[in-house]
């Protein structure tokens, strides 16, 4: 079996005035309401629409017809946001 070259170029080192200041060890981390309300956001749409479907579109809100369903994928699109910016 033949021997395995060794290595003859140097191993890249970006300079030091281009390198990130900031690490993900030195950032903050998030409020403690973050989570929280990401999942209550979650559970409220989702009940919302479960509301919705089984109510036979009388309620959450009657008179918003199809909108209902706007609502509620509304609240779970902002807690994907809101998880997004959690750390």
């Amino acid at each position: 079996m033949p021997k395995s070259q060794v290595r003859k170029k140097k191993v890249y080192t970006p300079p030091t005035d281009v390198r990130p200041t900031a690490t993900a060890a030195t950032r903050k981390p998030s409020p403690v309401w973050l989570p929280i309300t990401a999942v209550a956001l979650i559970v409220a749409g989702i009940s919302w629409l479960v509301l919705y479907y089984l109510s036979e579109q009388a309620y959450p809100v009657m008179s918003w017809g199809y909108w209902n369903l706007a609502v509620g994928f509304g609240a779970m699109v902002a807690s994907l946001i809101l998880l997004s910016r959690w750390r």
